[in-house]
């Protein structure tokens, strides 16, 4: 969180490699400077599972990868934000009417078989410029692209995960996320 960035996801996915336990997550929740945003992201998680991460751990937002109906996202009466996989345009004003209280939409590449984490990017061309939800970009970003993919999509928010890997898949590497918060902020200037 020293190179500025504005929120930190903490995984609850079961197949995922970046995967944290209930207890490992709640312990850098608590680390975690008041200005950067708690994301707890879940993949289809059954309803005790979702209850069982909030009473252990402190969380501002949730991310819902999955399949996840509007209901089932809005259940937990916190902020969230949906996740959906990009292979073609989407229809934006059916997804706003029908995930009306999520905060905002994440756009991350479809690769069948996975909710996403894949390091593939989707077609930039098919960023919906009509949105009215707030969108944040997901899907293959590294230091060397992020600055092309704002200034052609010009989202409200930049995800990266496996794009500020080390050789170990799940473990972080403080260079790379230094040099991609620069580049986030370069072109956003």
């Amino acid at each position: 969180m020293d190179a500025g960035a504005d929120a930190l996801g903490l995984v609850f996915a079961p197949d995922s490699p970046r995967r944290v336990s209930v207890l490992d997550a709640s312990v850098i929740a608590r680390k975690i400077r008041d200005d950067v945003l708690r994301v707890g992201l879940f993949v289809d998680a059954p309803r005790d599972e979702v209850a069982r991460v909030l009473d252990e751990v402190e969380l501002d937002v949730l991310q819902f990868h999955g399949d996840e109906s509007p209901e089932e996202c809005a259940r937990y009466g916190m902020p969230y934000m949906k996740a959906f996989r990009v292979r073609g345009a989407l229809d934006m004003s059916a997804l706003e009417a029908a995930y009306r209280d999520a905060c905002c939409f994440l756009l991350d590449a479809y690769v069948p078989g996975t909710a996403g984490g894949t390091g593939k990017r989707f077609d930039w061309r098919l960023w919906p410029r009509e949105a009215k939800k707030k969108l944040v970009l997901a899907g293959g970003l590294t230091a060397d692209n992020v600055a092309e993919a704002i200034i052609q999509t010009r989202p409200w928010g930049v995800d990266v995960s496996g794009g500020v890997e080390g050789a170990i898949k799940g473990e972080k590497d403080a260079q790379l996320i230094g040099r991609f918060i620069s580049e986030v902020r370069r072109a956003g200037s």
